[in-house]
């Protein structure tokens, strides 16, 4: 049976101990295993002691779980996390699944991983905090790994009057910064944003048809297929005659002008 001879606190780690024994081969005194400070309280580890094989594993296997513990009250630090990236973010550190299960459980009795109330904080903090929509929350709530029925209650702290007035924000700030489109491209693309963000079709029609469009005058409504249409012009600029006129009308039509706004600009054109 091996002996402990030596116990000493390790340089750069004050919190962990190396253990030296002799294993009676006559070899003498060797270095054993390294611990941290409560694994050598709980088994009261010190010079003289003897140890078996199963204590020898017994407490190799409780400072895995202390070693593991550690990571993951580091990554906790950081913000809050669910089960599954904890679990995931262990795996990655290459740490068995045993000690994994300890670890998750002793985090979750101590109440530093709770799935519920993390939900909650990420819907409140998502919606307070980016443009993202409920579809698109749930989405990444899903992805880390929260049941359906605990996302689900989560997601009411995201009402539907908050959504509707952010998706209303989003819609303003997108007219503003594409005012050379036209209106009927404009809210097709402004549907489609909507739409990836997260937002319902019935919180995308809301905002649509609530947001105040800023009004194009002549002038802007002329400028707009002008600049459109010399992007076209330039595309089609080998063509001719029918052929060439056609192509403009066509691809300025699918951009949402009016025949008579792609008349005048062709007829700009013709007069170069």
């Amino acid at each position: 049976m091996a002996i402990i001879t030596k116990i000493t606190t390790q340089q750069k780690n004050q919190d962990r101990f190396n253990v030296f024994m002799d294993y009676g081969k006559g070899k003498g005194e060797e270095f054993a295993f390294s611990v941290d400070s409560d694994v050598l309280i709980k088994f009261k580890l010190k010079k003289g002691m003897e140890l078996d094989d199963f204590s020898f594993l017994e407490i190799q296997f409780q400072d895995d779980i202390r070693k593991a513990y550690s990571l993951a009250i580091n990554y906790l630090a950081r913000r809050m996390r669910s089960e599954k990236e904890i679990v995931d973010y262990l795996v990655q550190k290459e740490v068995d699944e045993p000690i994994i299960k300890e670890v998750i459980h002793k985090l979750t009795t101590q109440h530093y991983i709770n799935d519920q109330e993390y939900a909650v904080a990420y819907v409140r903090t998502q919606a307070n905090t980016t443009d993202k929509g409920p579809n698109v929350i749930k989405k990444d709530l899903k992805e880390k790994g929260v049941a359906e029925g605990i996302l689900i209650q989560a997601l009411e702290e995201f009402p539907l009057e908050q959504q509707m007035e952010k998706a209303i924000k989003i819609s303003e700030k997108y007219y503003q910064k594409n005012a050379k489109v036209s209106l009927k491209v404009q809210q097709q693309k402004l549907e489609q944003l909507l739409l990836r963000k997260g937002y319902s079709y019935e919180v995308i029609n809301f905002a649509l048809n609530e947001t105040e469009v800023p009004k194009q005058g002549e002038d802007e409504e002329m400028e707009a297929v002008r600049f459109q249409g010399e992007k076209v012009h330039r595309k089609y600029s080998h063509l001719e005659g029918f052929e060439y006129q056609q192509k403009i009308k066509q691809a300025l039509y699918r951009k949402g002008f009016t025949m008579d706004l792609i008349e005048r600009f062709i007829a700009e054109k013709d007069e170069k």
